[in-house]
């Protein structure tokens, strides 16, 4: 943990920095595979929506603890596609806690309700009246809470605009953090594509409650922008060269946060999946789960290299780099401004050459000897020459008078 600490405040000095502006390239590279691959998950596998949005049946299965296993779950799922009902060909069957399975199939009609129930009841040796109950979800509820959420999610995008620009007045900070919202919202929801994680109710909260932190976390980050180059003409470094110090000083802030949140989230998620099963709660946590780890990466390598990228052809910045540019040349070389010897430059003499009258020439010298003009005498008055005397000097009248003394005024004149 020292040594975390003393890394931790080399960056924020400056004696350390990763260049996250200057390879920004990179990690827009590694976002775009990333993203690419994420909607490539959406259209080719599409989401796997929940009853709630597609609408169906589901069937709770109330077992024993002995029975919630992988090896029943497999044996209803194939009992209940091999019935010949078309509608079941391919249910869902998860675990929901110690004591029940869920079983998920399309709307059926009445008879088609019997006879799944009677191949679960056969493969579990259960009372299908007693153990086994039935409960049909139309998808006008899941409608309505995806055409909600769509709103919301337009409406939170349009106050983070307003909001950013009113507090940094700073638009192109409004989009970087834009952009990076969009970036984390792809790759959660190309995640559940991907795996084939069930989208349910409670995961589009989890779409919505990751935006905020994503959003936190960004801000945080821009506002060391703003403090570090709130003096920028006065600056010894660039615009991008201090939105970078801003990233590497918000850094360990920043993962720390990020652990923090996540610690919490990953105890709900391993609770939703290995003990109380299937749910709400489950789908709630890998959602922020995928989420904070996304809003973490984009908060550093997208949001600030962004805007620093969008901040470069300003005609300030652009001069200010000059600047700089500048400044550390001559800091590492001082005497860079030195001039280069041309033709006609006036020679000074070397280190311990013995100067010669001009039209004089030394045969002994083994070196030949710099030739030096005479020297224009300088002007009288400057200190260094006296000017020549017109008259000699002779006594001033005023030597036989009385100089004043530093006596006392009662002990003068006597």
């Amino acid at each position: 943990m020292g040594r975390f600490s003393r890394l931790g405040n080399d960056l924020y000095e400056g004696r350390t920095s990763v260049d996250f502006v200057g390879k920004r390239w990179l990690w827009y590279t590694i976002s775009g595979l990333i993203v690419v691959l994420a909607v490539g998950g959406l259209w080719f596998k599409g989401l796997n929506l929940g009853i709630e949005f597609k609408g169906g049946d589901q069937y709770t299965v109330s077992v024993a603890t002995s029975q919630v296993t992988q090896q029943n779950v497999d044996r209803i799922r194939e009992a209940v596609a091999a019935t010949g009902v078309p509608a079941a060909d391919n249910p869902t069957v998860t675990t929901s806690g110690n004591h029940a399975i869920l079983v998920t199939t399309e709307s059926l009609s009445g008879s088609q309700t019997q006879k799944v129930t009677g191949a679960i009841a056969r493969t579990m040796h259960i009372d299908a009246k007693t153990k086994i109950s039935s409960e049909e979800i139309g998808p006008s509820w899941g409608s309505q809470v995806a055409n909600r959420a769509a709103t919301g999610l337009a409406v939170f995008i349009v106050l983070v605009i307003l909001a950013m620009w009113a507090y940094f007045r700073e638009w192109k900070m409004s989009v970087a953090a834009v952009v990076a919202l969009a970036h984390d919202i792809v790759i959660t929801v190309g995640f559940y594509a991907l795996s084939g994680f069930e989208v349910t109710p409670a995961t589009v909260t989890g779409f919505l409650t990751i935006l905020g932190y994503s959003l936190y976390d960004t801000v945080v980050v821009f506002d060391k922008v703003r403090e570090n180059t709130r003096h920028l003409r006065q600056a010894r470094r660039s615009y991008a060269e201090l939105a970078n110090l801003a990233v590497n000083q918000t850094l360990v802030r920043s993962i720390n946060t990020s652990i923090v949140a996540l610690l919490p989230v990953a105890a709900l998620l391993y609770c939703g999946v290995f003990v109380l099963g299937s749910g709400d709660l489950k789908d709630l946590a890998l959602a922020l789960f995928v989420g904070m780890i996304a809003g973490a990466y984009s908060s550093i390598f997208i949001a600030t290299p962004l805007l620093a990228q969008m901040k470069m052809h300003e005609k300030e910045i652009t001069a200010q780099a000059a600047r700089a540019r500048a400044r550390a040349r001559r800091d590492a070389d001082r005497y860079a401004d030195v001039p280069v010897f041309t033709e006609g430059m006036p020679v000074e003499d070397e280190p311990g050459a013995r100067r010669l009258p001009a039209g004089e020439e030394d045969e002994d010298a083994p070196v030949a000897a710099v030739r030096v003009t005479p020297r224009r005498p300088d002007a009288s008055g400057s200190g260094r020459t006296l000017p020549t005397n017109k008259a000699p000097v002779r006594e001033s009248g005023a030597a036989k008078r009385n100089q004043p003394t530093r006596q006392p005024r009662s002990k003068r004149g006597k």
